[in-house]
């Protein structure tokens, strides 16, 4: 039974890991300009005999747009499954505990303020200062003998403050045109994105993945309950401050570059979950495979249906999002009515 599990784990990692391949290819190869595969792996490798502009194309905007729909899908399915398997709540995902509401806060600042004028990554560095703080505040207030409810709580009262702030910026900015630009950063997008965005969002997402990864064996034995996990050696409070802080370093320069971005720390674990065998230490890798995957079709597609205007990531995620959402919610309505 364990190795038929086991079996079934690793087919379905390998078909996400090949998934995630497939689509980044597709990524590169999606856009208004048709180029062939082998212009594309000529710009990529450097060949001699390719355009400057072909080059420039691949190169500056479709690959940084390709990378960071791989890293932040990631970064938010990986985050998802996590926060899911520490509170034992499937509907749980990385808005939860306030990081995403903060990164958005910080970046709206930025462009409030026109700091972006001044400094070409002022809107980035802010979210994730943004994100930092308020991750900060949510633990503070949780402490270190927090419980789980106490971390739901905390993060629900940040990201609501959060959103009243970025609202209120929004109401009181006095060019309508930085209005304007506030709330299409707010419906999330990696359009215009270069490899400097990369560059200053990968570190951190890197390390907070690394982080969360490293919580697998915790979150195993915390689906026993607390005391049982407590009683097999596993420190609660340093498990839930990694927690936090893998979430913080991820999901913040997630949403610093791209915008808020919606549901995929959501859907991904979700529909992972049966491929697990109930072992949320196996639901972080296919959730991080299977979030790069959702993100990067949800990028292709945002650029195939509507090409000339191209619609907002962050629109598109949350169409899908909020079915499933409600999906989910009838769900747990019938099984508590059985």
């Amino acid at each position: 039974m364990k190795r038929t599990a086991s079996l079934k784990f690793m087919a379905v990692a390998a078909g996400l890991a090949l998934g995630v391949l497939v689509l980044f290819a597709l990524s590169l190869l999606t856009g208004a300009a048709q180029l062939s595969p082998l212009e594309i792996f000529h710009a990529l490798t450097g060949h001699d005999e390719i355009s400057e502009a072909i080059a420039l194309v691949i190169r500056e905007i479709r690959l940084p747009r390709a990378l960071l729909a791989l890293l932040i899908g990631a970064a938010l399915g990986l985050s998802g499954a996590a926060l899911q398997g520490w509170l034992r709540n499937p509907l749980a995902e990385p808005g939860l505990i306030g990081v995403s509401g903060g990164a958005a806060l910080g970046a709206v600042i930025a462009l409030y303020f026109g700091l972006a004028s001044h400094f070409a990554y002022a809107v980035p560095v802010c979210g994730i200062i943004g994100g930092f703080l308020a991750v900060a505040v949510v633990y503070f207030l949780t402490g270190r003998q927090g419980s789980p409810l106490t971390l739901i709580l905390a993060g629900v009262a940040i990201s609501a403050f959060s959103g009243a702030l970025t609202s209120l910026a929004l109401n009181m900015s006095p060019n309508p045109f930085a209005a304007m630009e506030i709330v299409f950063w707010l419906m999330g997008s990696l359009a215009d994105r270069s490899m400097d965005h990369v560059a200053l969002a990968a570190p951190f997402i890197v390390l907070g993945g690394g982080i969360l990864f490293t919580l697998g064996r915790s979150l195993d034995a915390v689906t026993l309950g607390e005391d049982v996990a407590a009683s097999l050696g596993i420190n609660l409070q340093q498990t839930q401050f990694l927690l936090i802080a893998g979430t913080a370093l991820s999901v913040g320069a997630a949403t610093s570059v791209a915008g808020t971005i919606g549901f995929v720390g959501l859907i991904a674990p979700h529909v992972l979950r049966p491929f697990t065998d109930g072992r949320p230490s196996r639901l972080l890798l296919l959730a991080a495979l299977g979030g790069a995957c959702l993100l990067l079709a949800a990028d292709i597609a945002v650029r195939v249906i509507t090409p000339t205007h191209e619609m907002k990531l962050g629109v598109l995620t949350a169409l899908m999002g909020a079915p499933f959402f409600l999906m989910l919610i009838l769900k747990a309505r019938q099984r508590m009515l059985q």
